[in-house]
C-alpha cells in the first residue's frame, strides 16, 4: 500500500520509551510529525533527532507533536532518548506493524549490499488525521526546516 497526501493516516497504537502507549487517536485535534528512522544511535538517525530536539520548542509552538518510529525496543528507545535529551516519544515498533501500514519498510542498499530495512520517511498529519504531506528525501540538519516549509 503506497500512502499518499490526502490519505487518512493509518491508526496505531505502540509503546514509547517510556512504556506508555501512544495511539494516534490520542493527538486529533493535533498536528503529528511522524517519522520514520532506521536505528537509534546511528549517526544520520542521531543527527536527524538531534534537528528534532533543537527545533521542538518552535514546533511545538507551531502545534505540532513529534513521534519517531523505528523497529528498536523501547529499552534501546530509552538510551537513545536520554543519551541525546530527545523531548518527544519514540515508538517501538518491533513487529514492523506501523512500519508496514505507512509503506516505510522496503529494498535498500549499503556498499553495494541489497537488504529489507526501514526507508527514512516523515508524513506531516493534520488535526483530522489526513496526510498533508509526505517528505521521503530527508535532510537530517535540517529536518525540520523541510517540515515547516512542507506549507502545512
Amino acid at each position: 500500500m503506497t500512502l499518499k497526501v490526502g490519505d487518512n493516516a493509518p491508526s496505531f497504537s505502540a509503546k514509547d520509551q517510556h512504556g506508555n502507549t501512544i495511539k494516534l487517536a490520542d493527538f486529533q485535534g493535533k498536528k503529528v510529525v511522524l517519522y520514520f528512522y532506521p536505528k537509534d544511535s546511528t549517526p544520520t538517525c542521531t543527527t536527524q533527532a538531534c534537528n528534532l530536539r533543537d527545533n521542538y520548542a518552535s514546533m511545538q509552538a507551531q502545534g505540532y507533536t513529534v513521534l519517531g518510529v523505528s523497529a528498536d525496543d523501547e529499552k534501546s528507545h530509552l538510551k537513545f532518548a536520554q543519551k541525546h535529551n530527545l523531548p518527544f516519544s519514540l515508538l517501538a515498533d518491533t513487529d514492523l506493524s506501523i512500519i508496514q501500514a505507512y509503506g516505510v519498510w522496503g529494498e535498500k542498499q549499503l556498499y553495494g549490499k541489497k537488504y529489507m530495512g526501514i526507508i527514512r520517511t516523515t508524513f506531516v498529519i493534520n488535526e483530522q488525521g489526513i496526510i498533508e504531506d509526505i517528505i521521503s528525501k530527508i535532510d537530517a540538519k535540517n529536518h525540520v526546516e523541510q517540515v515547516l516549509s512542507s506549507g502545512y
